[in-house]
This record gives C-alpha cells, sequence and structure tokens, in this order.
C-alpha cells in the first residue's frame, strides 16, 4: 500500500534547540558543512527494509474504547479506501491494553516551563547546578562564584545518568552523572564572550566532567534526597586520567606536560554513557573539538583537525589563553588526548578514571555493556555526528562477576569494528517520500568490519586498515573506518540493549541535510536512502537491529519514525498511529523492568518541550509510544533512569533560547519566580503504587 494525498516531500519542522544552545553544547557543529569527506556508500545505498512502514496484515484495534486501522495510511486515505479494501486487512476486533509499565496517561504536547508530569505522581528536584556535594562547599550564589566553589558543587548541564546500589547502606544508593558542557553566558551576570576573565574560565572548567553522589530513600515513596556522604566526588576538565590501549604512550599523544603519553589532565564534553556490569560508569567524550583551536603542521593531523571541526580561529570560549593545551599551534597533540570512552569507578573516590584508547576516537555520544552468552563482553557505541557510523567492540576476556580488577581490563583486549551495512531495495524507489517500496518493509543486513585488535596485557596491537597503525587507527579512527567503506549514518547516539531479547536499539537523532536543495544544497552529501526515507528528515529515527553480538553479522529494521504521527511518513512499529504521542529527534534510550523503551528528545522539532516517551517494544501492543513527561522551556531531556519506584531525568539547559540572556532568560526552572534557571535532576514517582502499573 502506498501513502498517497499528502505532500511528503516538504518538511515544515524545525529543531526547537536555540543558536546559543548550539554555540556551546557542541560548537555549532549542526550548523557546518558535513566534516565526513568520504565518498563510503550512504547507509541506504547499502539497506533494504523488513519491519519499518508496514503495509500489510493491517489489523482493527480497539484502544482506549475507539477502534482505528492500525496503518501507515493518513486519515484521507483511510477514509477513501475503507479497512475492507487494504490488502490483508483483517475485520476482526482485538481488545488491546497497555503492556506493564505504561499503565499512565500521556502527557501532552506543551510549552509550559516547568516539568509537566501525568495525573497521579508527584515529583521533586534532586539536586541543581551549584548545589553542595560536601559539607564544607558553600551554598550556591550565582552572583558570587568561584571556581574553588565550583569544584566542590554540582557540575553545569548534566547529562547521563546512573543509579548504583550502594556499598554499605540499603537505605542509599550511588547517583552519577556526566556534566555536558557549560554555557557561559547563562551562568555569568556579567560575561563579556570576547574577554572571559581567568576565574569564569577556570569555573567553566569545573563545570565539565562529573558528578557522584550518595542518596537516600525517603520513607517508602520513590523521592530521593542528597546526602553528603565519603563516595561524593567531583570530576572535571583538570581531574588526572590514565590513557590505556593502543594509543597509551605512543607519540600522537605525547606532550610536553606528559612525555609519556599516558597522563591526561581531565575530561570535556563528556555526554550520554552507561553502566558496566561490574558497577563502573562509562561516558563518552564528544563534541570535544570547540575547546580547541589552531592548525596541526602534519597534513594527517590536520585532516583529523578538519574533520572534527577544530578551527585556527579562537575559540568560542577563549580557554586557550589561559591554558597552552587548548591551543594546537603550542600543544598539537592535545586534542588526541580527547574523543575517548572514559571508565569511572564511582564506588572508590580515590581512584584514576580511564579513557579506553581501543574503543577508537571520535564523537562517542555514550557506551554501552552486553555480556553475551558465554561471558564475552560488547560495547556498542555511535558517533554522533552527521553521516558518521556506528562502532561495537568485542571483547577478548571474559566477564568475571565479583572480579573488579580484571573486568576494569576487559575493554582494552579485543576488537573493534564498524558497521557496514546493505539493503535490498532498488535505490529508485527510494524517494524521499517516506512511501513504502515495492516489497513493503525497509530493513537490511550488515556485516561488523574490523578496524583494530588490541591486547594491552602484551602490549601488542594489529591495525586491520591498510596503511594505518593501530595507534593511528586509534587516535584517527573516523578515517580508518572511511578506508573500509563503513555505512554513513544520520547522527547515531545512543544504542542500548535490550534486557530480555537482546535487540540493539540506535536513537538517530535527525538530519536536516539529506537531501537537501537551495541554500542548504552543498550540505547535502547523500539522498534519502531506504534506511531513512524522508527528504530533510528533522524528527529522527529509532532503529532496531538483530545482532551476532560476539560475531560480525546482524539485520536491521526501522522501529520508529518520528514526527507527527498525522503525517504518513512517520511510522510506530506497526501500531495505530491516532493511539500515540507525537515524537521528535531522539536522543537517549533505557528500559523498565518489563521490557518498555524509554526514550528522550533533544531539539523537539514539533513546537512543544522535550520531553520523555515511554514505548512497547514486544507484543500485540508494540510501537505504542506515550510521552510520561516534558521538561521546561528551553530544556533537553537527558539520562533516563527509569525503574519501579521512580523516573530521573536530567534537565540540561533549562532558559536557553535565541533571544535569551542571564538577565532574561526563557525559564525560572527549578526555583521560580525571577531566579536563574539552573540544569537540574527531577525526581518522578507514582503516588500509590509502581511507575507505570495499574494500582
Amino acid at each position: 500500500m502506498t501513502l498517497r494525498g499528502r505532500n511528503l516531500l516538504s518538511n515544515l519542522f524545525t529543531s526547537s534547540r536555540s543558536s546559543l544552545t548550539c554555540t556551546y553544547k557542541c560548537g555549532n557543529a549542526c550548523f557546518g558543512n558535513c566534516d565526513n569527506p568520504s565518498s563510503n556508500p550512504y547507509f541506504g545505498d547499502q539497506f533494504s527494509r523488513r519491519t519499518a512502514l508496514r503495509a500489510g496484515g493491517l489489523t482493527v484495534v480497539t484502544v482506549g474504547g475507539s477502534a482505528a486501522l492500525a496503518a501507515c495510511s493518513n486519515p484521507e486515505e483511510r477514509a477513501e479506501m475503507g479497512a475492507s479494501e487494504s490488502a490483508g486487512t483483517t475485520t476482526a476486533e482485538v481488545e488491546l491494553t497497555s503492556a506493564e509499565g505504561m499503565h499512565f496517561d500521556a502527557v501532552q504536547p506543551n510549552t509550559e516551563d516547568k516539568v509537566v508530569i501525568p495525573d497521579g505522581y508527584e515529583q521533586s528536584v534532586l539536586i541543581a547546578w551549584g548545589d553542595p556535594l560536601f559539607k564544607d562547599a558553600p551554598e550556591f550564589d550565582v552572583h558570587n562564584q568561584t571556581a574553588a566553589a565550583a569544584e566542590k558543587q554540582f557540575g553545569f548541564n548534566n547529562d547521563f545518568a546512573g543509579l548504583l546500589k550502594h556499598p554499605d547502606d540499603p537505605n542509599r544508593l550511588v547517583y552519577v552523572c556526566s556534566h555536558e558542557y557549560t554555557t557561559e553566558p547563562m551562568m555569568f551576570p556579567d560575561y563579556d564572550p570576547d574577554n572571559p576573565t581567568e576565574e569564569q574560565v577556570k569555573i567553566g572548567w569545573a563545570g565539565h566532567g562529573h558528578s557522584i553522589l550518595e542518596v537516600s530513600k525517603v520513607g517508602d515513596t520513590g523521592e530521593l534526597k542528597r546526602e553528603f556522604g565519603p563516595l561524593n566526588r567531583r570530576i572535571t576538565a583538570t581531574t588526572p586520567f590514565r590513557l590505556v590501549g593502543p594509543a597509551a604512550g605512543d607519540k600522537l599523544v605525547q606532550t610536553d606536560a606528559d612525555p609519556s603519553g599516558k597522563e591526561v589532565k581531565g575530561t570535556l564534553n563528556n555526554c550520554s554513557g552507561g553502566i558496566t556490569p561490574w558497577q563502573t560508569m562509562l561516558s563518552g567524550e564528544e563534541n570535544f573539538d570547540q575547546y580547541f583551536r589552531g592548525k596541526a603542521k602534519d597534513k594527517k593531523a590536520q585532516a583529523s583537525l578538519e574533520r572534527f571541526g577544530i578551527e585556527e580561529e579562537e575559540s568560542e570560549r577563549k580557554w586557550e589563553r589561559f591554558d597552552d593545551r587548548f591551543d594546537v599551534a603550542k600543544t598539537p597533540n592535545e586534542p588526541n588526548r580527547f574523543g575517548w570512552i572514559v571508565e569511572i569507578n564511582p564506588l572508590d573516590p580515590d581512584s584514576t578514571p580511564i579513557k579506553h584508547t581501543a574503543l577508537g576516537r571520535f564523537k562517542h555520544e555514550a557506551g554501552n555493556i552486553h555480556i553475551a552468552d558465554d561471558g564475552t563482553v560488547v560495547c556498542y557505541s555511535g558517533d554522533d555526528s552527521r553521516f558518521e557510523y556506528i562502532y561495537k567492540f568485542i571483547s577478548t576476556k571474559k566477564y568475571i562477576e565479583g572480579d573488579l580488577e580484571h573486568n576494569l581490563s576487559i575493554l582494552d583486549h579485543g576488537t573493534l569494528y564498524v558497521a557496514k551495512m546493505e539493503g535490498n531495495s532498488p535505490e529508485e524507489e527510494i524517494d524521499g517520500s517516506g512511501v513504502l517500496p515495492e516489497d513493503g518493509l525497509f530493513d537490511g543486513s550488515g556485516t561488523w568490519v574490523k578496524l583494530l585488535t588490541s591486547d594491552t596485557e602484551n602490549n601488542k596491537f594489529e591495525s586491520h586498515v591498510d596503511g594505518f597503525s593501530a595507534a593511528e587507527v586509534a587516535v584517527f579512527t573516523r578515517e580508518a573506518a572511511d578506508k573500509v567503506g563503513a555505512t554513513k549514518m544520520d547522527r547515531p547516539e545512543d544504542i542500548e540493549v535490550h534486557p530480555d531479547t537482546a535487540k540493539v536499539y540506535v536513537a538517530l537523532t535527525n538530519n536536516s541535510y539529506r537531501g537537501a536543495t537551495g541554500e542548504d544544497a552543498e550540505k547535502n552529501k547523500e539522498e534519502p536512502m531506504e534506511w531513512a526515507p524522508i527528504k530533510e528528515n528533522k524528527n529522527g529515527m529509532v532503529m532496531e537491529i538483530e545482532d551476532d553480538h560476539a560475531g560480525e553479522k546482524f539485520s536491521w529494521n526501522l522501529f520508529i519514525v518520528c514526527g507527527d504521527p498525522r503525517e504518513a511518513n512517520t511510522y510506530f512499529g506497526g501500531f495505530d498511529k491516532e493511539k500515540v504521542s507525537p515524537i521528535s529527534c531522539p536522543d537517549n534510550l533505557a528500559f523498565d523492568n518489563h521490557g518498555n523503551m524509554w526514550i528522550s528528545t533533544d531539539g523537539n522539532a514539533l513546537d512543544s518541550n522535550d520531553g520523555l516517551y515511554a514505548v512497547t517494544t514486544e507484543g500485540e501492543t508494540r510501537g505504542e509510544l506515550k510521552c510520561f513527561l516534558t521538561v521546561p522551556a528551553g530544556a533537553e531531556t537527558c539520562g533516563p533512569i527509569v525503574t519501579d519506584e521512580r523516573v530521573m531525568v536530567n534537565v540540561q539547559h533549562p532558559g536557553e533560547a535565541d533571544d535569551a540572556t542571564f538577565d532574561a532568560p526563557t525559564s525560572h526552572w527549578p526555583d521560580g519566580g525571577n531566579s536563574t534557571p539552573r540544569p537540574a535532576v527531577a525526581v518522578v514517582w507514582k503516588k500509590d503504587g509502581n511507575i507505570g502499573v495499574e494500582a
């Protein structure tokens, strides 16, 4: 069945992310030309279709008391054709109810300056930017900030979050999070972008990194309260890190300050991450390029700088004025010491964090672990840029429960792969409209291509890419992936493995330059393809992969094609589109105890605040998607944690907008009144019973 009656080649939606946010979050990466110059076949050149945008086997379902056709057709088409005219349609009515974990009334799209939650739920703020983590830290005063205080206070723009069991106290948990970036014009009342003070720059360094915080449970509710516990810790842009793996000690990462090439000062732009089975935290260094300026003398090094977007002119924050390591001309290898997966042990406040070079260097959105049946550890990671790649690392060491020392070395031993995909539909059937190809499905198969094998204990490293040493594959991973013909993707962000089915889910946030014309034509590096069937896609998708986790083969399908469900070019796992919430720009993923996937969004292009959504992945209600909460004006929803007791989200950059200033923000959350907006942690729990479960 084709999609008729709509002009699907136009897309009027634009992202809600402000230019202020884009400048300080990612260095305006989205507005520049594509940094990937390779001519690799685009993902869709080689992809096909199976489970996305189904045409056959349609069913009339009754949901919420009303019957509707569970099809991909639009309302006009349904009225025009009738259920009996659709091939494969059955007229039997099936009563469907939401899966366990999704029994809540969906929050409607809105632009309110608060966290909006369903009826029957309560909320609180656990901690916000500037709140003290230690007894000797001062209470936050936005007009009297110091770097010394900031190093003991909760950092800025918290992104990834995780909860761990407390090692000693059953009434406590350990909350961990990353602090992705700082937005200086929203932090300081007297900030001059052309002339930041040294103290402001150092406060910015302290605002990056991570926070580790002991929290206590409040009665029999899901509420949490922050505590001054011995595990509390701040990690910042100046905290010592240890570099391990194939690049450690290589000339590519050596500097005058660190001739060993194994000691790195700080971590930057830590985006999403994951909690390992051995109870450590993985964190991806993403848009690290924006903190550097300068030009390299070496041709390969300069090509890498350009690929990442590092320019010769002054950086936005001008950190290079106060530390030469941010000036490439003076410290040419310093950028090579960022862009890694970082591992932190939250349960040991004296431990030195690690940067794992065997996992490759690129704009890591996250790193997430799956344990195969034989104990093999698999780590998935996406490179969050347009036309970049999906990677996985397969360990040679096996996971040993309870052996922390052994498990901390697992990610240094194994092989790094990049995804290369194929499709099964003719190219001419993909025209950018979202119309199904002849076989009625969007799906395909793929292969994981070897890049690098690491054996750190024996100091043996092998490159699988012609013309690259092992260290060069680790440092110049994007270029190595180009060489083997990796499949270009559209901003692969969080990648999570379903705890029950072991299917892999990938958030593909958007790509408005796909098939772009007019003034954006030069930014169009690939036309719409089978995996991305919508021209100038501004709403994104979620991909579902069935992977041979410890092997080299996989298959894929598009599980969700995001957007306004009233539009014909959207799809929700085959579920009735009249019964789902609009969703735009999927970013982070998580799973609850019932197997439902939860999706947080960043840059909603549907005239609503960003939010957190739950969707069923299996069974009769597969694809039912409901909005659980929305965040305040200008904010992004990050780091969802979903348990039976509570839902937690990091509320990042509230109040940021194109016309926002420190004195005139677009939000005053979480403190209200005329207060300065502060990134913070929101906790939501059900008044009577478990999250999403009927009492």
